[in-house]
């Protein structure tokens, strides 16, 4: 690929896609374009990025998007539905719009696929999110398309909307931030840095197919994680460890009058699930550096620019 390269971008509003855009774009590419349904974080995009093309669409309907991947170069997949408690919505999102896009990329013949699955799709985690992305990587494999399919663990970074940024936003506005138990949930947080320039690697060349594991190499307990977004944020709540029952009880609440809840109780299941997912050399294998969990927490919340933009639910 060179930088005058069509690189389309299903869902590539979200975390990783906004990510993506931005180092695509400081490397030098041009030629990006983006086809996501959420028109506020699409309306973010087009003006941290006025340089690309960004589209509106539902990639679960067959439509006038489909005409986009003409003449593509490569197709990065990054729509998925994280959160929320419509099973439907999973299915729409994560199944349905696959289904669609594999389609276009067998069609008009793009030589190059990455598709961004998620380490849940071995976790012990059984939920919405879990059962359609196992499902969504099996239609990837199912497919006959070569491709890297690379499985991130919980990520975090500019413009999460989330996980540590979400998780920041609301330790500045309550005197009192909750930890469910004892807080000693391990995790192996992904810095989406480090992650997008693996998939910037598997861009710029096609011999890295099948599928990889890509954890985060510090290991590290959710109440630690916590306290690091605290030091770097500099912000002077009280952490409290709360009973597990209490806090589910309080997210089982939140969910009746919140539609779209950042926080479910399935993900909380998944929190306290003990996963502990393998890892690979990355850095070696994608020739991209790693980024120390204390220093990534830092360049996310204290960037001049991407850390005070916020995307929406």
């Amino acid at each position: 690929m060179n930088l005058n390269s069509k690189i389309l971008l299903p869902g590539g509003a979200g975390l990783v896609g906004q990510n993506l855009i931005a180092r695509l774009i400081a490397r030098g590419y041009k030629n990006i374009v983006v086809l996501d349904k959420h028109r506020a974080n699409l309306a973010t995009l087009k003006k941290t990025q006025p340089t690309i093309e960004a589209i509106y669409a539902d990639l679960a309907v067959a439509g006038d998007w489909q005409q986009h991947f003409s003449g593509a170069d490569a197709v990065v997949m990054l729509q998925a539905q994280i959160g929320g408690n419509d099973f439907q919505e999973f299915v729409r999102n994560n199944i349905d719009s696959t289904r669609l896009i594999l389609e276009q990329i067998k069609v008009n013949d793009i030589p190059r696929l990455v598709h961004i699955s998620s380490s849940v799709v071995v976790s012990v985690a059984d939920d919405f999110y879990t059962q359609t992305k196992t499902t969504q990587e099996q239609m990837v494999l199912e497919s006959g398309i070569p491709c890297p399919i690379l499985r991130p663990t919980l990520m975090f970074g500019w413009f999460d909307r989330k996980h540590l940024g979400w998780l920041s936003r609301f330790m500045k506005k309550v005197p009192v931030f909750p930890i469910p138990g004892d807080g000693r949930y391990m995790r192996q947080p992904l810095y989406v840095g480090d992650f997008c320039n693996i998939i910037i690697s598997c861009l710029a060349s096609s011999s890295a197919t099948g599928i990889f594991n890509i954890s985060g190499h510090e290991k590290i307990d959710y109440i630690d994680i916590i306290r690091e977004i605290k030091r770097a944020t500099k912000v002077n709540t009280l952490i409290a460890r709360i009973p597990y029952s209490l806090f589910y009880g309080l997210l089982w609440v939140w969910a009746i009058f919140d539609k779209n809840p950042p926080f479910t109780t399935q993900q909380l299941a998944a929190l306290s699930a003990k996963d502990e997912f393998e890892i690979i050399d990355w850095p070696t294998l994608f020739d991209v550096s790693y980024t120390p969990f204390s220093q990534a927490v830092d360049e996310t919340f204290n960037h001049p620019i991407y850390s005070k933009v916020e995307l929406e639910f």
